[in-house]
């Protein structure tokens, strides 16, 4: 919620935030792996906290810019996600309960950008990968 009011794609960032903060225990715990985790934690989790920022805009400009930030974080947190899961870190249930959260989220962030008509739909497809 924010100011009171239940807003949807605020609540799946931050539940995803607390997905790849329990990742990222994980994959430094258990893997040991340190370099690749703390990737995905900063862009996995700057999400929720830049559409918060988002909601907090000083006009419509800076609102679709912040959204925009957050689609590229979601891109790059979905590469993350690929790597630490081709190179043996994320167990393909661990990758695919992610990456779906993920690609949720950058196609409700494009979807966002969209209606405030500052995507050229011609250039800017939303990531498939």
């Amino acid at each position: 919620m924010i100011g009171g009011k239940p807003n949807v794609l605020y609540e799946k960032a931050y539940a995803f935030g607390v997905q790849v903060v329990r990742a990222y225990q994980f994959l430094s715990r258990e893997k040991q792996e340190y370099v690749l985790s703390k990737q995905l934690l900063r862009c996995g989790t700057s999400i929720g906290a830049n559409i918060a920022e988002a909601n907090g805009a000083l006009s419509d400009a800076d609102f679709s810019a912040k959204i925009s930030i957050n689609y590229k974080e979601c891109l790059e947190t979905k590469y993350w996600l690929h790597l630490l899961h081709d190179t043996e870190y994320l167990t393909a249930l661990m990758f695919e309960s992610l990456y779906h959260d993920a690609d949720e989220l950058s196609k409700m962030l494009f979807a966002t950008l969209r209606s405030t008509n500052r995507v050229k739909t011609t250039k800017n497809l939303p990531d498939t990968c």
